[in-house]
């Protein structure tokens, strides 16, 4: 181990990613958590390396060239240690959220629990992180003005990129953990990008409004909105909310067919592993109940528009998904009461 990485190095490294990780995630914070020894540091590390790769590309400020440019010196910083320590001064530019600036000027503390990993771990991590890294920035100069995606194999190639990623990666770490048999790794890999790409579709709904408005970003293809008598200029325009709510449908569509497939990725997981099986299961349980929310509402829309579900829903979720992670049966069961109605125990109403 080189000698700027101590043991205390690495300890202080992963202290701060674990403290670090509930203000940054939104969706695999309590996930993570429940992951344990090296493959929990693994996917720990994974997800806060993919999570600066994309403070970089949010940031509303800097230039595409400039953009392209950091993420291309933080990939170098997977293999150069003296490039990972260097690069938090390249980046006091950086802005967005506090949570993630505070993670992206801590890159080389991330590097250093990111060198700690077994060497297979960090192989398959960089590799990842890698094609996530240069898809992003393959799009921040495809689009300089702003991310404004055209068609939907464009929207296919980007969730690839900044989603699809992860869950390849994701599978790939299972499989270097001895999670999954062999036999079955085939039929995970042939889902995993729909685990992954399932849920950004989600969050980039719930987020139409936010992105559009904060992040110069819109992702509902100009085509498909055109087909429906809209675009991208008028994507917000009150007077055009039944045209592009009908666009926006399309997207409800594709994201169902992508849960489910991702549903039966879970369920593919091996019974006995069940602190992977409830990694997977919370975000996926609260994206069925954020997408029924999506199909019965226009307020993503919307100017200031939010669609989430209620907290009450969430803790109910959180238990009922973890309660039924052994029985395949019982989660399906789960699933279609999610789909239907706002979820509780005891089939009750959650408001």
């Amino acid at each position: 181990m080189p000698a700027a990485d101590s043991p205390e190095r690495i300890r202080d490294a992963e202290r701060f990613s674990r403290a670090i990780l509930p203000a940054v995630s939104r969706t695999f914070a309590l996930s993570v958590q429940l992951l344990r020894g090296e493959l929990g540091r693994s996917v720990l590390c994974a997800y806060l390396l993919c999570r600066i790769a994309d403070t970089i590309e949010d940031d509303g400020h800097a230039t595409p060239e400039d953009k392209a440019q950091l993420l291309g010196d933080f990939l170098r910083c997977l293999d150069d240690a003296a490039a990972a320590d260097a690069f938090p001064s390249r980046v006091m530019h950086i802005q967005g959220d506090e949570a993630h600036i505070t993670l992206l000027r801590a890159t080389d503390r991330v590097c250093a629990l990111f060198r700690s990993l077994t060497p297979g771990s960090r192989d398959r991590v960089a590799h990842w992180v890698r094609e996530m890294g240069r898809g992003m920035a393959e799009f921040v100069l495809r689009h300089p003005a702003g991310l404004r995606i055209q068609t939907v194999e464009e929207y296919r190639e980007y969730c690839y990129y900044v989603a699809g990623t992860v869950g390849r990666m994701l599978t790939e770490l299972w499989r270097e953990h001895g999670v999954i048999p062999p036999a079955r790794y085939d039929a995970l890999w042939a889902r995993c990008t729909s685990f992954g790409e399932a849920l950004q579709t989600v969050n980039i709904l719930k987020d139409i409004a936010a992105d559009a408005e904060r992040e110069n970003a819109i992702f509902v293809p100009e085509a498909t909105l055109r087909a429906h008598g809209g675009s991208h200029a008028t994507l917000l325009d009150p007077s055009r909310i039944v045209e592009n709510r009908a666009a926006v449908g399309e997207f409800i569509a594709l994201a169902w067919a992508d849960l489910d497939e991702a549903f039966e990725y879970l369920l593919l997981l091996p019974r006995r592993a069940l602190s992977v099986r409830a990694f997977c299961v919370l975000p996926l349980l609260y994206a069925y109940a954020t997408l029924r929310e999506l199909t019965r509402s226009d307020a993503m829309l919307r100017p200031g528009g939010v669609v989430k579900i209620s907290r009450a829903e969430v803790k109910s979720l959180m238990a009922a998904g973890l309660a039924s992670l052994a029985s395949n049966a019982l989660l399906r069961q789960l699933v279609a009461s999610v789909r239907a109605r706002p979820f509780a125990p005891l089939g009750g109403a959650t408001g």
